[in-house]
């Protein structure tokens, strides 16, 4: 596709986002934020049952053109293809650059890549919920445990969780690309 065609396709995809919207079943929400900007995208990720397949994917989100239009591109491509966990987290920021178009999207990559690292950490996300419930924890403990990870992150900067869609409003550290809360 040519940079006019390209450009083109992005503009549509953030006037007109697709999936994009709370996933009233997702087992995780995941926020993610680019402080340089100020690009948030918050990601619903549901999970096959019994698989490790992506089901279903939405967003919710604020931020430019090239973050929002990467977020309903992606959620395009994953609803489409639904991949599974391992084929997520194989697929690289350099992947994402070139499927937006890399002449595009590479002098503002955490821009252009901000969707598949919150995409990248849901799928850690429900993995690791998968293996707290199988060792015998609640729902209720697993949240118990997760703000326990966000509270001892708080001391490097990291913003994990719930404030991360403030922090990267307000310009803070950016956000680590695993286990964030639910």
């Amino acid at each position: 596709m040519d940079r006019e065609t390209r450009i083109a396709w992005l503009v549509d995809h953030y006037r007109r986002p697709r999936h994009q919207g709370k996933l009233e079943d997702a087992d995780v929400q995941v926020p993610g934020g680019n402080p340089g900007c100020g690009d948030v995208v918050t990601l619903y990720l549901q999970a096959e049952v019994g698989e490790d397949r992506v089901a279903a994917v939405s967003f919710e989100g604020v931020g430019c053109t090239l973050s929002q239009a990467a977020a309903s591109i992606l959620a395009e491509r994953v609803n489409r293809q639904q991949p599974t966990f391992e084929e997520v987290l194989a697929f690289s920021y350099e992947e994402m650059l070139d499927l937006l178009g890399r002449d595009i999207a590479a002098s503002r990559p955490r821009c252009a890549t901000l969707a598949l690292g919150t995409l990248k950490a849901a799928v850690k996300a429900v993995e690791m919920n998968r293996k707290l419930r199988a060792a015998g924890h609640t729902d209720e403990k697993i949240r118990e445990l997760r703000r326990a990870i966000a509270a001892q992150a708080e001391a490097t900067g990291l913003v994990l969780g719930e404030g991360a869609e403030q922090a990267a409003l307000a310009g803070a550290a950016p956000l680590p690309d695993f286990l964030l809360v639910p």
